[in-house]
């Protein structure tokens, strides 16, 4: 296996690292759809469509099924969709790197640079250094959740199933999977503190990003962070206190999500459905029964993601905030955007841009496309579209329900949030550098 992921690289001289990273996941999907697709995979036999989806869904981390994800699978099924999800979070290239290592083989500059890509980090340096703490991190951590879950989950369900549901929602919550081994996902859950801490944790730190855990591991004090780092913990804090505060305001007395509850599982169910939008996919109340403003909320928190280099998508957090002090530049009249007394290069300004248009653009030709194939709610379509795109997970009841071209467009959308709007167009785009100026031109705007 090394040496076929070596080869792979080697012999990709032609690809750029963004082809590379496209031809990957793609390599994934297409694996785990054979796997998907043998009998001993699922308790009946499922289409090779919804086999594609279903591992699509997987490797990008979004947690959309098409089939009962509670009872149509066996045990042999599960686990290759929990290993999908661990090697689409962390990443091929990451998952090749740390065999490399292990063999004690040198990784050369043609793999930095693909992790480079993989992970979104600036430069080439410190790469192999930050794949070891990731990894070392990520196993630790869910093995240390599947410890936490075993305490509720063995008792209830016994040794066997108890661990091993603990280990699946340890490795789906961690890389953003959504996927759960119950067809009410954590409804079951919802006023369980223990499982609501425990999942949430996990996907708030796979979702912050892997360059920010990386930071914290060396520096250990938030105030050598750096800029980057700051805005992500700050940011993730306020969006899901702000997000929370909402939803408990909005469907405090909704009958169907949280009026029934007590007082304090009206919290927990808050606190969980706030945060999970940030890419992770679960639930613990049913979203089709949420308030209008409540689901305009979380497409909103689907739309913008968690970090960058983490496992999650969405156009990231950090790009958001940059359009926000873009904006708040732009009105204050000046020519600088600044963050934390830090100027922020017109590159970074203009990658941010580019993104969220892109992005709103993708979506938005997404939606169209549903709405002409699919015979559903207006906002159940967009919701779709959306849940896709951020690679959450979350439906309001379209996803079982979609035609073979809605499934085929959702997959398609799923592929697209996971890899990346930019890195995509990266692979498919030929880069032509120009130093060539024009003369400036006026264009009226506003």
């Amino acid at each position: 296996m090394v040496n076929v992921l070596r080869k792979l690289a080697k012999s990709n001289i032609r690809l750029s690292p963004p082809q590379t990273l496209a031809s990957g996941f793609l390599i994934m999907i297409l694996i785990g759809t054979v796997l998907l697709k043998l009998p001993i995979s699922t308790i009946e036999p499922m289409r090779l469509l919804d086999a594609l989806f279903m591992a699509t869904s997987a490797t990008t981390v979004t947690g959309l099924a098409v089939i009962d994800q509670g009872t149509g699978f066996t045990t042999f099924g599960y686990v290759v969709l929990m290993l999908l999800m661990q090697v689409g979070g962390l990443g091929f290239m990451t998952f090749a790197v740390m065999i490399v290592l292990v063999l004690g083989k040198r990784v050369g500059l043609k793999e930095r640079i693909l992790v480079q890509e993989a992970l979104n980090q600036t430069s080439v340096g410190g790469v192999v250094r930050l794949v070891k703490v990731l990894f070392i991190f990520s196993i630790s951590v869910e093995l240390l959740a599947v410890l936490f879950l075993s305490i509720k989950w063995v008792p209830e369900y016994g040794w066997t199933d108890g661990i091993f549901y603990s280990l699946f929602h340890a490795v789906s919550a961690f890389n953003n999977g959504g996927l759960s081994t119950w067809s009410d996902s954590l409804m079951q859950y919802v006023g369980s503190p223990v499982v609501n801490i425990t999942i949430s944790s996990l996907f708030i730190l796979g979702g912050i990003g892997f360059t920010v855990i990386a930071d914290l591991y060396y520096r250990r004090s938030f105030r050598k962070l750096s800029l980057h780092s700051k805005l992500m913990i700050v940011g993730t804090f306020v969006l899901n206190f702000v997000a929370m505060l909402i939803l408990f305001t909005i469907e405090y007395s909704n009958p169907a999500t949280l009026g029934a509850l007590s007082f304090i599982e009206k919290w927990w169910a808050s606190y969980f459905q706030a945060v999970v939008p940030r890419t992770a996919g679960f639930n613990s109340i049913s979203i089709g029964s949420m308030d209008e403003g409540s689901i305009l909320l979380i497409l909103f928190l689907m739309f913008v993601g968690a970090g960058s280099g983490s496992t999650a998508s969405g156009i990231k957090l950090t790009t958001f905030l940059v359009i926000i002090f873009t904006v708040k530049s732009f009105l204050r009249g000046r020519k600088e955007v600044t963050i934390q007394k830090r100027t922020i290069k017109n590159d970074i300004i203009l990658r941010a841009l580019a993104i969220t248009v892109t992005s709103a653009f993708i979506v938005f030709l997404s939606i169209f496309s549903l709405t002409l194939t699919e015979d559903a709610p207006f906002i159940w379509i967009v919701f779709e579209a959306f849940s896709a795109f951020g690679t959450v997970g979350l439906s309001m009841g379209l996803t079982a329900e979609l035609s073979d071209v809605g499934k085929q467009i959702i997959i398609i959308l799923m592929f697209i949030g996971r890899l990346g709007p930019l890195t995509l167009a990266f692979s498919l785009a030929k880069a032509n550098p120009t130093k060539i100026r024009y003369p400036e031109g006026d264009v009226f705007t506003g």
